[in-house]
């Protein structure tokens, strides 16, 4: 039986075995003693006269041997990380990355490759004054650790929905609290299932709760109106880095980020106009999901593809070892108009994900070598979610057959049983609140599928709602909710039901071991699922 400690490399073990890209190009993986050793840069003395890094760092996209490191600047400058193996940065590595400009409102990313694997490492940024090349910030440090080959147990969490429904940082109350209890646990990384932030959600400085008391919130000229242009996008990225929770969670845990509808505006799909919201003098919400997709992909650390026309696709899949495959969905970009949702045959009104998006997973799934394939959707399956009286936002429509966006997911769902593709669990939010549900194609009107669960969590720093009604379409079971029916709406966080997922895989049984937790860690729900054999 492997160990289940970290593999420790020597320093020349190390050094080999780590390549270093920057902006997509493979920076070297040959390079001098001094080069390598290199110390930080000197610093002068003056706080004033060199860059900041006022938001601080933060990994992701963590996959295999490699992962994006990302920061922002407070002026044009130069990105340096540094990173070891040790965390007195002894034996380090210093790789110069590219410069943070203007068009990217200073954010900068770059990808770390060839990593050892099931390796703790320590990593610093440092920012390089492009005017006065002399000049260098203080260090940011964060860490991160990579996937085992074999030998260890894996635990992640997940969530979504921060910041929204008026609830934003209240320095009385905590912050954003919920980021320390996950960073507490110690993850392995952390998949954000969309509304990372709440664009059509401004903050007001106070609340007042049902019993009197006022709820405090910190507040900025971005997060005051509905955003429209792209600094009031990128402002509400800013303004969830201002809390100090997500900043140690983001130094410590990688993120895997998709985004749902309110990192544009609220249940928005492609072509839409927006002719009944006043507080919109921006109502071509194509123009408003394109600022919101650039703000989204500069505040979030995400890997770019540098054959994709539009640096990168939201949908994306990561591997985790031998145990884990990670498969992340777009369900907002390719999607069909909300509508009745009840239309018989396939067509471009019923898209969901899209034909393209559903090809790319197939092929995925099919290829997986993992033990179990997480699909990471930003809505859940068979929960109702409306779009006003008439039209629907999700996937479900109601009791009944396949019918409209139903008729994309049955098609997958048939894929995964005439494949035989083990072991696929769902991930989502979206909905405000916990709950598992399993799949069961015998309590189904469509039954040509394999029984899976699906669970939900969150929010983590939102308004609580819910619970929704379960549709009979594919079968879902209700097998755990953490609201009871008749729960008033718009649950302030200082109420505790807030509610993020965990998911432990044990390294040598292979069995997933799935918690419901909330606002404090509690573990609400949990259910051990053992592998297909």
């Amino acid at each position: 039986m492997e160990s289940n400690r970290p593999s420790q490399l020597n320093r020349r073990q190390f050094l080999l075995r780590s390549t270093i890209t920057a902006g997509g190009i493979i920076a070297t993986n040959l390079v001098s003693k001094s080069q390598v050793f290199a110390q930080a840069p000197a610093i002068i003395t003056s706080d004033k006269m060199r860059p900041a890094i006022p938001y601080g760092v933060a990994s992701g996209d963590i996959s295999k041997d490699s992962i994006v490191i990302w920061s922002r600047s407070d002026r044009p400058a130069k990105m340096i990380v540094e990173y070891s193996t040790s965390e007195s940065f002894k034996n380090v590595r210093r790789v110069v990355g590219p410069n943070a400009l203007k068009n990217s409102d200073f954010t900068a990313r770059l990808y770390l490759r060839n990593l050892p694997p099931d390796q703790k490492l320590f990593y610093r940024v440092i920012f390089q004054d492009l005017d006065y090349k002399g000049t260098y910030s203080a260090p940011v440090k964060g860490t991160f650790r990579t996937p085992p080959k074999s030998g260890r147990d894996i635990f992640f969490v997940w969530g979504g929905d921060t910041a929204g429904q008026g609830w934003g940082i209240n320095p009385d109350f905590g912050g954003m609290k919920i980021y320390e209890t996950m960073r507490q646990l110690h993850p392995d990384f952390f998949i954000h299932s969309g509304d990372n932030i709440y664009a059509d959600g401004p903050i007001q400085s106070e609340v007042t709760l049902d019993d009197g008391t006022i709820w405090k919130n910190i507040t900025t000229p971005e997060k005051s109106k509905v955003a429209e242009t792209l600094t009031e996008f990128r402002g509400n990225y800013i303004y969830n880095l201002l809390d100090e929770n997500i900043k140690r969670f983001n130094a410590e845990v990688p993120i895997l980020a998709q985004w749902d509808d309110h990192e544009t505006t609220n249940n928005w799909y492609p072509g839409e106009v927006l002719l009944n919201d006043d507080r919109y003098t921006v109502k071509d919400v194509n123009l408003l999901a394109q600022r919101a997709r650039q703000a989204f992909l500069e505040y979030l650390p995400i890997g770019y593809e540098t054959n994709d026309p539009d640096k990168t696709k939201i949908y994306r899949s990561f591997n985790y070892g031998p145990l884990l495959d990670i498969f992340m969905l777009d369900e907002r970009t390719y999607r069909g108009p909300n509508s009745p949702n009840n239309q018989p045959v396939p067509s471009k009104k019923t898209d969901f994900l899209s034909k393209k998006q559903v090809e790319w997973l197939k092929r995925q799934l099919l290829s997986s070598k993992a033990t179990w394939k997480v699909i990471a959707s930003d809505m859940p399956l068979g929960l109702i979610v409306k779009d006003g009286s008439t039209d629907f936002e999700a996937w479900a429509n109601g009791d009944g057959p396949a019918l409209g966006r139903e008729l994309e997911l049955a098609d997958l769902l048939r894929f995964i049983k005439n494949k035989n593709i083990q072991n696929v669990v769902w991930l989502t939010a979206d909905v405000h609140y916990a709950a598992a549900h399993y799949y069961n194609p015998a309590k189904a009107q469509f039954t040509d599928f394999k029984p899976f669960w699906e669970f939900v969590a969150g929010p983590l720093n939102s308004g609580t709602f819910g619970p929704n009604e379960l549709e009979n379409t594919f079968g879902p079971q209700l097998i755990f909710q953490s609201l009871p029916p008749g729960t008033k709406a718009n649950r302030p966080p200082s109420e505790g039901l807030q509610f993020f997922g965990g998911v432990k895989i044990n390294g040598n049984t292979k069995v997933m071991t799935v918690t419901l937790r909330n606002l404090v860690g509690k573990i609400v729900y949990s259910v051990d699922l053992p592998p297909e054999k």
